[in-house]
C-alpha cells in the first residue's frame, strides 16, 4: 500500500459505522447493545473478538511473528445519567454519569431505560421551566438539584411513575441528535468517543481490505467505563505499548481544530511517552496530515487509566478534534481521516526504521 495511507481509507464505511454507533444508547456501564454491534462489525471484517470480565471488547489483528503487541483503545461509553429518585410530582431527579456541565443538557430529550426492558422518553428541564410562571426561571442556577426529567407518560405522582416500572438506578441516555453534513461537518452528542471507535474500525477495515500486515499484533480494545475514569485500568499482560484514540479538545490556547488529528503531549495524568509522541509527530509531518500537538490539563484518557492501574506499558494519545466536548459536539470528516491515516502509519511500519519522506 503506497503512502500516504489517507488515500486508501474508505470514508463512506467509517461514517456509516459512526452513525450506527451514535444511534445506540450507551451511558457508562450500559453498553451491552453497542458492544454486540462492535462484535458483529469485527466479525464482518474477519477479526476475532473476546470480552473481558469488565465488559471491554478486544479485537485481535495478527501482526508479524515475534514483534510484540500494541493496544489501541477507544471507548464506546458516553455521558448519561441515572434515576436518583422519583419526585412527588412524578418528575425524575437524576444523578450524572460522567462529567458535564448541567447547562449543557438543559432542554435535551432523553430516554429512561428500566430494569425490566421498558423505555420512556422525556425532557430535561429546570424546576422553574417557564418564564411565564417562575420569576427565577432565568436566574436559577443550573445544578443537579434544580434539574429534573419530565416524562412523556401519564405520571403526575410518584406512584404513577413507579407503576410504569421506573425505579431508582435506572439508566438515562441523552438523544445524540446526529447530523452528517455534506460539507464534511459531523455534529452529535457522544462523538467523544464514538468517533474514536469509528476510527479504529476504519483502520481495521483498511487492513482487512488491503491485506496489509501490522508490524506488531494489534489489540483493539473497546472499553465501556472510560467516562467514569477506569475503562482501561486493566490491560492484557502482553501489551507493552498503548495508543488511546480519543477526541482532541478545542479552545482557549489549544492548536487543534475540527479538521486535525490531535496528538496530546500531556494531560492531567502527566506527559505521554516521549518516543511514541515524537514518532507520531514525525509520521504526521511526513505524510502531510493536518495535525496539532497540544496539552490538555483538564483531560484524562483510557491511557491515563491504564497507567494508573499499574500496567507496565508506555502510552500515547491521539484523536480527531472535537469542538464543545461534553456538550453539543462537532467534528469534521477530515479529522477522522487524518486520525486513521496516522494510526495506519504507526501500526504498519516498523518502529526501528527511521521516518523518511515517502520518496526519500
Amino acid at each position: 500500500m503506497n503512502k500516504p495511507y489517507i488515500d486508501h481509507i474508505d470514508s463512506t464505511y467509517v461514517l456509516a459505522v459512526l452513525e450506527d454507533l451514535l444511534a445506540i444508547p450507551s451511558p457508562s456501564g450500559f453498553c451491552e447493545e453497542v458492544l454486540l454491534r462492535v462484535e458483529r462489525e469485527a466479525a464482518k471484517l474477519g477479526w476475532q473478538t473476546e470480552r473481558t470480565p469488565k465488559q471491554a471488547c478486544i479485537i485481535t489483528i495478527p501482526g508479524q511473528a515475534g514483534t510484540g503487541t500494541l493496544a489501541l483503545t477507544a471507548h464506546v461509553d458516553t455521558l448519561g445519567a441515572m434515576v436518583r429518585s422519583i419526585k412527588g410530582s412524578g418528575a425524575l431527579r437524576f444523578t450524572p454519569v460522567g462529567g458535564y456541565a448541567m447547562n449543557s443538557i438543559e432542554g435535551e430529550y432523553c430516554t429512561v431505560h428500566t430494569r425490566n426492558g421498558q423505555t420512556y422518553t422525556g425532557t430535561i428541564l429546570t424546576t422553574s421551566p417557564s418564564v411565564h410562571v417562575y420569576k427565577n426561571a432565568r436566574e436559577l442556577k443550573r445544578e443537579e438539584e434544580n434539574l429534573e426529567i419530565r416524562l412523556d407518560a401519564p405520571a403526575s405522582s410518584k406512584d404513577e411513575a413507579a407503576a410504569l416500572g421506573i425505579r431508582n438506578g435506572d439508566y438515562i441516555s441523552f438523544d445524540p441528535r446526529t447530523r452528517v453534513l455534506e460539507n464534511g461537518y459531523i455534529k452529535s452528542r457522544h462523538l467523544d468517543d464514538k468517533a474514536g471507535v469509528a476510527c479504529l474500525f476504519g483502520l481495521a477495515e483498511l487492513i482487512a481490505r488491503t491485506g496489509a500486515k501490522p508490524h506488531k499484533t494489534l489489540k483493539l480494545m473497546i472499553t465501556s467505563y472510560e467516562e467514569v475514569g477506569h475503562g482501561a485500568a486493566y490491560m492484557p499482560a502482553d501489551v507493552a505499548e498503548l495508543i488511546a484514540v480519543d477526541m482532541g479538545a478545542i479552545g482557549d490556547d489549544l492548536a487543534c481544530t475540527e479538521q486535525d488529528v490531535s496528538i496530546c503531549a500531556k494531560d492531567s495524568s502527566g506527559p505521554y511517552d516521549c518516543a511514541m509522541t515524537t514518532r507520531l509527530i514525525r509520521l504526521a509531518e511526513r505524510d502531510k496530515l493536518r495535525f496539532a500537538v497540544d496539552i490538555y490539563p483538564q483531560y484524562g484518557s483510557d491511557a491515563s487509566a491504564a497507567m494508573r492501574g499499574g500496567n507496565n506499558l508506555r502510552a500515547a494519545l491521539i484523536g480527531p478534534g472535537v469542538h464543545a466536548s461534553h456538550s453539543l459536539e462537532r467534528t469534521h470528516r477530515d479529522a477522522l481521516m487524518n486520525t486513521i491515516s496516522l494510526l495506519a502509519a504507526y501500526v504498519l511500519e516498523a518502529e526501528d526504521k527511521p521516518v523518511k519522506e515517502p520518496n526519500a
